[in-house]
C-alpha cells in the first residue's frame, strides 16, 4: 500500500479575501490530485466560506487555524468548532504562536482537542520545543506533557482522527528558523510516538498521522518527508506562493511513489 501524506498550509494572518482566491486559482491550476497526497489549505477565518465555494474538493481540503473550545455562548469575537464543522475538515491546535502570543494553555488546548473531535473535524496538534527548553534538554519533558495533556480526554477511537505536528519552536522562522536536521526530527517523531502507544497502545501509534513543521520550505520538505516515521508537512511561509508549494506537493508525490518502488 502507498505511503500517503499529509500537506498542509497554514496562511497564518495573511492574504485579504480576493488574495486568498487569486491563490487557489494558480494552485488549482498548478497541482495535480494525487490518491497519495491529501492537501489542505488553512486560510483565515473570513475566507473560509468562499474558499469553501471555489475550490475543487477532489484536490483540496480546508482546515480553521483555530477555534473556542465552547459550542455556543456569550463569547464575543470567538468562533466555536460548531460553527465550522461544515465548513472545515481540520483545524489546527495549539500552534507555538497561539501558545507564546496568547498564552493558551495546556489545559486550553486540551480542551480545544476534545472540542474539535466532539464537533467531528480532526484536530492538527502542534507540539514542539523552545530553544531554551531544547538547550535544558528538555524536550522530550515538554513533549510529554503537551502530549499527554492535549490527548487526555479522548477515547481510543477519537485519536484515530488526530494529527500531531511536531514543531520545534526554534525551527520555525518567525523565531529564528534554525534548520532542523532530519536524524533529529526523526528522533523526536519517534518519541511523540511512544508518547501515544503509552496512552492508546502500539496500533494506535503506528497509525496516527505525524507531520513536520518548522520552515519547510521547497528545498527542505524532502528531507523531512522521505523519514519513515514522518507522514507529511504543515508549511508556514511557502505555502503563500502558489510555486513554492506545489513543489512541496510535488515532492511528497514523488517520495511516496518511490517508497514503493513505481
Amino acid at each position: 500500500m502507498t505511503k500517503e501524506y499529509l500537506i498542509a498550509a497554514n496562511w497564518k494572518m495573511n492574504l485579504t479575501t480576493h488574495e486568498a482566491s487569486i491563490l487557489v486559482h494558480h494552485l488549482e491550476k498548478s497541482l495535480k490530485a494525487y490518491r497519495d497526497v491529501e492537501v489542505v489549505l488553512a486560510p483565515s477565518f473570513v475566507h473560509l466560506q468562499p474558499l469553501h465555494q471555489q475550490i475543487d474538493h477532489r484536490k483540496f481540503r480546508l482546515a480553521a487555524q483555530n477555534a473556542y473550545h465552547k459550542d455556543s455562548g456569550a463569547f464575543t469575537g470567538e468562533v466555536s468548532f460548531t460553527m465550522l464543522r461544515h465548513l472545515v475538515q481540520y483545524v489546527i491546535v495549539g500552534h507555538s504562536e497561539r501558545r507564546l502570543y496568547f498564552n493558551e494553555s495546556l489545559e486550553l488546548i486540551r480542551d480545544k482537542v476534545a472540542a474539535a473531535v466532539r464537533n467531528d473535524i480532526s484536530p492538527i496538534l502542534c507540539v514542539g520545543e523552545t530553544q531554551q527548553e531544547r538547550r535544558l534538554g528538555e524536550t522530550k519533558q515538554v513533549l510529554h506533557d503537551q502530549i499527554t495533556t492535549a490527548l487526555s480526554n479522548l477515547t481510543s477511537e477519537d485519536i484515530e482522527n488526530v494529527v500531531i505536528a511536531y514543531e520545534p519552536v526554534w525551527a520555525i522562522s518567525t523565531f529564528g528558523g534554525e534548520l532542523a536536521k532530519p536524524a533529529d526530527v526523526q528522533k523526536e517523531i519517534n518519541f511523540i510516538r511512544s508518547q501515544v502507544a503509552e496512552l492508546y497502545g502500539k496500533a494506535a501509534a503506528e497509525k496516527i498521522r505525524v507531520l513536520y513543521g518548522g520552515s519547510v520550505d521547497q528545498h527542505t520538505a524532502r528531507g523531512y518527508l522521505e523519514l519513515k516515521e514522518c507522514n507529511g508537512a504543515l508549511v508556514g511561509g511557502a505555502s503563500l506562493q502558489h510555486h513554492k508549494f506545489t513543489r512541496i506537493v510535488e515532492a511528497a508525490h514523488a517520495v511516496a511513489r518511490e517508497s514503493h518502488g513505481q
